[in-house]
C-alpha cells in the first residue's frame, strides 16, 4: 500500500489511557482501551498469531473475525 492510499485511509483512536510502561498491565496490555476487550484480556497475555500476507495479529478474540489483511 503506498504511503498515499495509508494516509487517506481513516484512523483509528483508541480511548483510555495509555498503558505504564514501567508498570504494565496483566493480560493484553490494550485491554483496558480496547473496546472489545473480555474478562479473559485481562488475565491472559495473546500469542503473536500470522493471519496472512504477512500480517500478524496478538488478540485473544483473532479467531473470531476475518483478520486476513490484504
Amino acid at each position: 500500500m503506498s504511503l498515499r492510499a495509508r494516509a487517506a485511509r481513516p484512523h483509528i483512536v483508541l480511548e483510555g489511557d495509555v498503558a505504564e510502561p514501567a508498570c504494565p498491565s496483566s493480560g493484553c496490555h490494550f485491554h483496558p482501551r480496547c473496546r472489545y476487550a473480555l474478562e479473559r484480556c485481562a488475565q491472559e497475555e495473546p500469542e503473536l498469531v500470522d493471519t496472512g500476507n504477512g500480517h500478524l495479529v496478538r488478540c485473544l478474540r483473532t479467531e473470531e473475525w476475518d483478520l486476513a489483511g490484504g
